[in-house]
């Protein structure tokens, strides 16, 4: 809404300053972090009464798991999303359709996860909502979500993927199959980091990584000029994305702060499944599907390690990971929580600096 009161700034020159994106990114971080910073405990507090014992653990993982996070909250996205919404509408341009699309697809994800949540914490059990539904649901929403971006966007492009680190490579696909696959982008992004949700602030920081990562990509493939000179494709537009990415970024601080071992709360699928699929969305939007597989390569290993896992056993009997996802893999094999967690988050850094290498070495 602050983006309108650049309107006025014929008649009072300072508040042109509100047409940056620049400013209004750093705008969205404060405020998100702020936000969730100051409601966080009042969250918790109320989450804490409701949820009684809390999330169920699962039995046959680290042991240690069961003795110390038995009894923490979960639902804790609603804290991440509470912040990302009010963020956005205060310092986006609410008139730009791509921040629609991305907002609301994160709310749909973020409501699937919250009904699994409340399945899970009522019948303490940690099977919640039925997975072939829930994956409908997820495939629905993206599905609306990548035809408004390719309506929305300027033909061939729109309905084309483009290739890291070649400028001239661009492969048509027509809207019904770059529907199809902006899909499977959305709904994998969302579920894979779902699953890289297993220990204290393992995924969150990632997401961190990756929006960030992904707000410096919106800004510059919306700046015409800046497109240029790196010599990828402008999406017009797509430059407010950094908005909704910066929210993510702060949000993402504030809920570190009680989430950081040992967690006062857990995000859950409320917020694991809305923050991929917000990711997933910003790159589908962006024409960067394929470098959000390499900056957000951990929750792809993640995510393969579990079928990889499943196939092995259904098809031979046999496990290739002590347990999956691998974080818990690497726990079985006597790693600490910290250690795993920190190693990853190193891993991330450097996946992020390979995709953003993509944005020059064309």
């Amino acid at each position: 809404m602050l983006y309108w009161l650049a309107e006025l700034a014929p008649d009072v020159a300072f508040l042109n300053i509100f047409r940056y994106i620049t400013f209004r990114t750093g705008g969205a971080i404060v405020t998100a972090l702020a936000f969730v910073f100051f409601f966080g405990p009042r969250v918790i507090r109320s989450l804490r009464v409701r949820q009684g014992k809390g999330q169920p653990i699962r039995t046959e993982g680290p042991q240690s798991h069961i003795i110390q996070k038995q009894g923490t909250p979960t639902m804790g996205g609603l804290m991440i999303l509470s912040g990302l919404v009010v963020s956005v509408l205060l310092w986006g341009n609410l008139s730009n359709p791509y921040v629609w699309v991305v907002l609301l697809l994160t709310l749909v994800y973020g409501a699937v996860g919250l009904y699994d949540d409340y399945l899970k914490v009522t019948k303490q059990s940690v099977l919640g909502f039925a997975g072939r539904i829930k994956i409908v649901i997820e495939a629905v929403a993206a599905i609306i979500a990548t035809y408004v971006i390719a309506s929305v966007g300027e033909p061939p492009l729109a309905t084309s993927i483009t290739i890291p680190f070649f400028k001239d490579i661009v492969i048509p696909l027509g809207m019904w199959l770059f529907v199809i696959f902006g899909t499977f982008i959305i709904v994998g992004a969302g579920n894979a980091v779902n699953l890289t949700d297993g220990l204290d602030g393992l995924a969150i920081v990632p997401v961190m990584i990756a929006a960030a990562t992904f707000g410096f990509i919106a800004y510059v493939v919306g700046n015409s000029l800046f497109a240029d000179y790196l010599q990828i494709h402008f999406v017009k537009g797509t430059g407010e994305l950094a908005i909704i990415c910066g929210a993510l970024v702060g949000a993402g601080l504030g809920f570190l702060w009680f989430n950081a071992p040992p967690a006062l709360i857990f995000m859950g699928d409320t917020g694991s499944l809305a923050l991929g699929g917000a990711l997933g969305t910003v790159a589908v939007a962006t024409k960067h599907e394929l470098v959000l597989a390499i900056v957000g390569g951990l929750f792809v290993l993640e995510a393969v390690s579990v079928i990889v896992q499943v196939t092995s056993y259904k098809m031979f009997g046999k496990r290739v990971f002590r347990m999956a996802p691998l974080h818990h893999h690497f726990e079985q094999k006597g790693w600490p929580e910290s250690t795993v967690v920190i190693r990853f988050w190193i891993i991330s850094v450097v996946l992020a600096l390979a995709g953003l290498a993509t944005l020059k070495l064309r």
